[in-house]
């Protein structure tokens, strides 16, 4: 009885995940076999409310889909006070949850390092899927790292088509 459940368990996080995969850009035009390549790749974590993900600076490794919970993404600034000590000051860059993804441009950058950081806004359960892994999907099935990078090449000019248009209206904003 009791192995029954671990199955049943284990067979209905499978799916949570595989559904998570599919639902996300960057796997969405994989067919079942290279999305089980896929699932069996990346890496599920527990994170705890408070938890840092990675910190500013650090080389990043890959990304991260949020398979439930909620990250913050934010930014430390170094101050100096009137001691000559240092203070860091955190500035919300935005807050993600369920099935949003964020450090995908360490996938494609070679010592990449983190432009902010990231933790766990609340019990928070992160897929990572690290350039590691896109290596071996790339090596072990072609098709499907084309198909990967394909997407990922969509998102990041997505990104900076959205950046520019920010950075765009806070000059208008700086003029007035």
């Amino acid at each position: 009885m009791v192995e029954f459940i671990w199955n049943s368990l284990l067979k209905n996080e499978k799916a949570t995940l595989r559904k998570l995969l599919k639902s996300n850009i960057l796997f969405q035009d994989l067919n079942p076999f290279e999305l089980s390549l896929v699932e069996n790749i990346v890496n599920v974590r527990n994170y705890r409310p408070g938890e840092n993900i990675f910190r500013q600076g650090e080389v990043g490794v890959g990304m991260y889909i949020i398979l439930s919970g909620s990250v913050t993404i934010f930014v430390e600034e170094i101050q100096e006070n009137s001691q000559t000590a240092f203070n860091s000051k955190h500035t919300a860059v935005t807050h993600l949850k369920a099935t949003d993804f964020f450090g995908e441009l360490a996938l494609v950058e070679d010592e990449s390092r983190r432009s902010a950081s990231a933790s766990a806004h609340e019990e928070t359960i992160l897929v990572g899927f690290f350039k590691p892994d896109l290596l071996e999907i790339i090596s072990r099935n072609p098709s499907a790292g084309v198909k990967i990078l394909t997407r990922l090449s969509e998102v990041l000019g997505l990104r900076l088509r959205q950046t520019t248009a920010r950075i765009t209206e806070l000059k208008r904003e700086l003029k007035k």
